[in-house]
């Protein structure tokens, strides 16, 4: 299926409104903005794909993105979500290796493309970018060992509690408890990493013990201390 195609962004972009750019100077700032270009995704649109060669990175200005792997059975497994503020497709430039995963849209985004020789220019000058981008590595790598510790220790049902709960971490609650990103039950499975016929059992078994209530693809949180203890999340 063809991609959907992206258009231009013409709006300015306060760079300093991001933490990842705070420390840079004001001649730092300029260069940045010369040389990147921005650009508007509707839902579904794929930035890149996993094995492709990335030449630079982009920044999450607006809207959210799935970043996940592919199995030999074409079955996602989504390691995580991308949203304002974070730079992706980063690691790849630096290390010079074909991209590791794919980032697909799942929320109208916003991004702004950074070529790759402005970032390592950025990564020589700066200590400060620097620093941010190295805590930033060791951020994610961390997530990607628990991951693995959880898929490995814990059951389906607990870690489905937990992703529930890291997504109010990752995009919080509204007035109403309910979290504030839309996902299919699909999307889910592929974040517990289980099939989507479990998922949904799961769901309407949390939804029985009063834990959750659903609407549609909304999921309201009714019992977070008790989904903290069945999801074995230390908090």
């Amino acid at each position: 299926m063809k991609n959907i195609q992206s258009v231009p962004y013409n709006e300015p972009v306060d760079l300093r409104s991001f933490n990842i750019f705070k420390g840079l100077t004001d001649e730092e700032i300029e260069m940045v903005n010369q040389s990147m270009s921005c650009t508007l995704h509707k839902r579904g649109n794929t930035i890149y794909h996993e094995g492709s060669r990335i030449n630079g990175t982009y920044l999450v200005v607006e809207g959210i993105l799935k970043i996940f792997k592919t199995g030999f059975d074409g079955k996602e497994q989504i390691i995580r979500f991308a949203k304002p503020g974070d730079l992706i497709g980063f690691r790849s430039v630096i290390s010079d290796e074909l991209a590791c995963s794919t980032t697909k849209v799942i929320q109208e985004t916003v991004l702004c493309y950074l070529p790759g020789d402005v970032l390592e220019r950025l990564l020589k000058t700066n200590a400060s970018f620097s620093m941010g981008l190295m805590k930033l590595t060791c951020k994610e790598l961390g997530e990607s060992n628990k991951f693995l510790t959880d898929i490995a220790q814990k059951t389906v049902r607990e870690r489905l509690a937990e992703v529930l709960l890291l997504l109010m971490d990752t995009f919080e609650l509204d007035q109403d408890h309910t979290l504030q990103i839309s996902l299919t039950r699909e999307e889910l499975a592929n974040m517990v990493g289980t099939a989507t016929e479990s998922v949904i059992r799961l769901l309407s078994e949390f939804k029985s013990d009063k834990l959750i209530e659903l609407n549609g693809r909304k999921i309201r949180l009714l019992n977070i201390p008790k989904l903290i203890k069945i999801g074995n999340v230390y908090v």
